[in-house]
């Protein structure tokens, strides 16, 4: 649990843009301890801790508590990131990926495929 915790921390601080040995120092912890609780490289955290991330980056809530245990929600939260840092240093790439995905998004929802083998069709055209 401890691990999934760790990946949502880094999530949630890189889309606010912190930096971590900013929020390091924020949080009162050394950067390492921080790097360590966001790999999964640490089983403990203090409940001061936790309640300082809870009250920055509202880790835990009713509506996003699945967000910890779902990996695939974690990976569109991580692709989100990883798109908006894209757009910042190569606007008209990251854009092309951001409309492809939207286009990819649109056409699935509005000619969804009878059924799986129509789903290769989109994958290699």
């Amino acid at each position: 649990m401890i691990n999934e915790i760790g990946k949502h921390i880094r999530t949630l601080r890189t889309q606010k843009g912190i930096g971590l040995n900013t929020f390091a120092k924020e949080l009162g912890v050394s950067p390492a301890y921080l790097s360590n609780l966001e790999t999964g490289k640490t089983d403990t955290i203090q409940l001061s801790l936790l309640q300082k991330l809870q009250d920055e980056l509202h880790l835990i809530t009713i509506d996003n508590f699945s967000l910890i245990q779902d990996e695939t929600k974690y990976r569109i939260a991580r692709a989100s990131t990883l798109l908006h840092s894209l757009i910042q240093q190569n606007e008209a790439f990251g854009s092309y990926l951001l409309e492809t995905l939207e286009k990819g998004i649109y056409l699935s929802q509005v000619s969804p495929p009878s059924d799986n083998n129509d789903w290769n069709y989109y994958l290699q055209n």
